[in-house]
C-alpha cells in the first residue's frame, strides 16, 4: 500500500519551511553543521521529527508509519518520507531533514550497515536519531549517546514460528506425508543479510528440532519480503519438490500469503488438501487468511507499539531530554534499546492480533 498523509505532510513541510528561514543557517560545505535546537522549530510550538521509512509499499512498515502519525498528534509535527528502498535516497532525505533543522530523526534504514553514515550526519548537526525495525550494528549504536533503537528480537519471532509448526506436526499425524518422522520443509527468506531474515530462518527450524522433530530442508530462496515474489518462489518449489513438501516457513506474512496463492493454484486448501504455512507480522491480510483457514499461524510483530515507542523517544529527544520509562512509557535496555515483544498468533487466539 502506498497511502500518504497529504494534509499532514503538506502542513508539516510548510511549517518547517516557514520556520527554517528564521533559524541560523548551516555552515557552508567543509564546515561543521550548526547544532539543531532542542524543543521546537515548528509554527505549532511542537518539535519537528523527520521520519524516513525504507519503502512505503511494505505492509508491516505501513502499519508502523500509521502508528507514528497517530502517536504524533499531540506531541510533534512529523514529516514522513519514502526512501524507495534506496540507501543513497535515504541519505539525501536525511541531509534534507538536517537542512530543515528538524529536532530529531526517526530512521528505518534501507541498509542496517549504513546506519553509521546517518549517525555521523546526525551527530555533526546535533540531531538525535532513533532507528526502528532494522537494527544498526552494535559498534554504530555506540558512536553517540543520542542514538536509540526500537524493534523486536528476531530470534524470538523465529522461535514462535517454529513452535506453531511443531505443535501442528505433533497433533496431526497426517502432516507427516511419507511417515518418516521427519519434517520436510521449504523456506521463503526475506532480504539476504537482513538480521530478521537470518535469525527467523535459523531459530524457526531450531525450535522445531528442540521440540523433538527431525527436519529436512527441501528448498530455500529469498523472496525479499514480497508477496508476488513469494508466490513465484513457492510455485518453483512446487514444481521441483511437489508433494514432498510438508510445511512452508516464510520470514514474513507477505511471502506466506504469496505462497498460499501458489498452493491454491495446485489445489491446496480444498477437498481436504492442506499445507501448513506460517509467517511473521500478523498483518490484517494475514489475519484474514487465518480466519479463512489457509494460514496456519503467524507471529504478532507489534507495529502499533513500534511506531508509538519510536515517536515517544524521538519527541523526548527533540526536547533535549534523556528518554526513560517515565517520559516514554517504555523500558529502555542498556540505555539505548526498546524491545517490543512478539506474540504467537493462531486461529485460537486471533482476537489478540485484532
Amino acid at each position: 500500500m502506498k497511502k500518504l498523509f497529504p494534509v499532514l505532510l503538506a502542513g508539516t513541510l510548510l511549517s518547517i519551511t516557514a520556520c527554517s528561514g528564521s533559524q541560523s543557517s548551516s555552515s557552508s560545505s567543509g564546515g561543521s553543521a550548526a547544532p539543531a535546537s532542542s524543543g521546537s522549530n515548528s509554527s505549532t510550538g511542537k518539535p519537528t521529527i523527520g521520519v524516513a521509512i525504507y519503502k512505503f509499499d511494505d505492509t508491516f512498515m505501513t502499519g508502523v508509519r500509521n502508528a507514528i502519525s497517530d502517536a504524533a498528534k499531540d506531541k510533534a509535527e512529523v514529516d514522513i518520507v519514502d526512501s524507495q528502498n534506496s540507501q543513497p535516497t535515504q541519505n539525501d532525505k536525511v541531509d534534507l531533514f538536517i537542512t530543515k533543522k528538524v529536532n530529531a530523526l526517526a530512521i528505518n534504514p534501507v541498509d542496517r550497515t549504513a546506519a553509521g553514515v546517518i549517525i555521523d550526519k546526525a551527530k555533526a548537526a546535533n540531531v538525535p536519531v532513533v532507528f526502528l525495525n532494522r537494527e544498526p550494528l552494535p559498534e554504530d549504536m555506540k558512536k553517540w549517546d543520542k542514538v536509540y533503537y526500537v524493534g523486536a528480537k528476531a530470534e524470538e519471532s523465529g522461535t514462535l514460528e517454529g513452535q506453531i509448526v511443531a505443535d501442528y506436526f505433533k497433533s496431526h499425524k497426517e502432516a507427516d506425508k511419507n511417515h518418516d518422522g521427519v519434517l520436510q520443509y521449504v523456506m521463503l527468506k526475506g532480504e539476504p543479510g537482513h538480521q530478521d531474515a537470518e535469525l527467523r530462518t535459523k531459530y524457526s527450524i531450531q525450535a522445531v528440532e528442540q521440540a523433538g522433530i527431525k527436519t529436512q530442508k527441501l528448498a530455500e530462496d529469498t523472496a525479499m519480503w514480497d508477496r508476488v515474489k513469494g508466490e513465484e518462489k513457492m510455485a518453483a518449489f512446487l514444481g521441483s519438490q511437489g508433494d514432498k513438501i510438508e510445511a512452508v516457513f516464510a520470514n514474513n506474512d507477505d511471502m506466506a500469503l504469496g505462497a498460499i496463492e501458489a498452493l491454491k493454484a495446485k489445489g491446496y486448501f480444498q477437498n481436504g488438501k492442506y499445507m501448513p504455512v506460517v509467517g511473521v507480522d500478523a498483518t490484517a491480510p494475514a489475519i484474514q487468511a487465518l480466519q479463512d483457514g489457509t494460514l496456519l499461524g503467524t507471529v504478532l510483530n507489534d507495529a502499533k507499539n513500534q511506531g508509538k515507542a519510536t515517536l515517544n523517544l524521538a519527541a523526548v529527544l527533540a526536547q533535549g531530554q534523556t528518554p526513560n520509562k517515565a517520559n516514554t512509557g517504555y523500558d529502555i535496555t542498556d540505555g539505548k534499546y526498546v524491545w517490543i515483544p512478539y506474540k504467537k498468533i493462531t486461529k485460537e487466539n486471533i482476537n489478540d492480533a485484532k
